[in-house]
């Protein structure tokens, strides 16, 4: 089984023509709502993938939002028993396209920063499960549930994403100790190798660092550069994306994740998992929103035969 214990949101989606600066205003001809936050996300990516099942532990308001949030994973097949409702309202997250596909995003938390790590009970927690973490709900519930997880023998990949502002390089390093694969785009694996104490630009050097100092593996996606994943003992393994031209980036990074998990809880290896979700994450970028363009397995056998 697949858990995905994070965030679920709605996203406002408005297209520029350039991503404001600071203190500039820009307009849109108008805006769209569609599903996001990145737990909801990397669920959805895993479902419409796995061949086993895939669960949600999260939190969401009594609104509007909520009810249309919980029935669009289910009708994306993920299980939602663990999806509980709250008096805070259902997140939101406000974002901005500009012609190029590159995105800027500001996201209001609401009933995600209620979720708890209770809402996760034991028979959940098994040595089969592979579980999903970001960075989207309150750390220590995450912690909490992730630490379980790999006491039982199961695997945990932690999504370092958003990176909090004031996040501590002792939170890390019990982050990375209760983590199998820590995976991070470019700049959140400089944020990670400079808490660790190691500023550098290198890319493969911030990941070995951090694979070395967090005896975990660490996957960095580079966007049309594909992926790396750098083992502790010194080893590496690379995956290439595919060739396309990106509509819109948003979501492209939580296809990557949700589609890693589904391969490897189908007993995959690692290489096959990361050429499977380099190319899932490339197939997200061609269509709006962040779940519009995430592949199902037709889809992605359809764009690597080998599949």
């Amino acid at each position: 089984m697949i858990l995905i214990f994070g965030s679920i949101n709605m996203d406002l989606i408005a297209s520029v023509a350039a991503i404001p600066r600071p203190g500039e205003t820009v307009l849109s001809p108008g805006y769209r709502t569609l599903f996001g936050g990145k737990g909801a996300n990397q669920a959805v990516a895993a479902a419409r993938v796995s061949q086993g099942p895939v669960a949600m532990a999260g939190r969401v308001g009594r609104d509007a939002f909520g009810t249309a949030c919980i029935d669009n994973l289910r009708d994306n097949g993920v299980v939602t028993d663990l999806v509980t409702t709250g008096d805070a309202p259902t997140g939101c997250a406000f974002i901005v396209v500009d012609a190029k596909g590159e995105n800027a995003i500001t996201v209001a938390s609401g009933a995600n920063a209620a979720v708890v790590a209770a809402d996760v009970p034991a028979l959940f927690e098994t040595s089969d499960m592979v579980a999903l973490m970001q960075m989207e709900v309150p750390f220590i519930e995450a912690l909490a549930v992730a630490s379980r997880i790999k006491t039982v023998g199961g695997r945990v990949i932690w999504n370092f994403a958003p990176v909090p502002a004031d996040f501590t390089r002792d939170e890390l390093v019990k982050l990375l100790a209760a983590t199998d694969i820590f995976v991070v785009n470019e700049h959140e694996a400089r944020a990670a190798s400079r808490l660790l104490g190691l500023d550098t630009h290198d890319i493969e050097q911030a990941a070995s660092f951090i694979a070395d100092e967090g005896q975990t593996i660490c996957v960095v996606t580079a966007g049309a550069d594909g992926a790396i994943a750098c083992h502790p003992d010194g080893t590496s393994e690379r995956a290439a994306a595919l060739p396309v031209r990106p509509v819109d980036t948003t979501g492209a990074g939580d296809t990557f994740v949700g589609i890693l998990g589904a391969e490897l809880a189908a007993n995959g290896t690692l290489q096959n998992a990361l050429e499977l979700a380099c190319a899932g994450a490339s197939l997200a970028c061609l269509a709006s929103g962040a779940q519009s363009g995430m592949p199902t397995r037709r889809e992605l056998e359809s764009a690597i035969p080998s599949a």
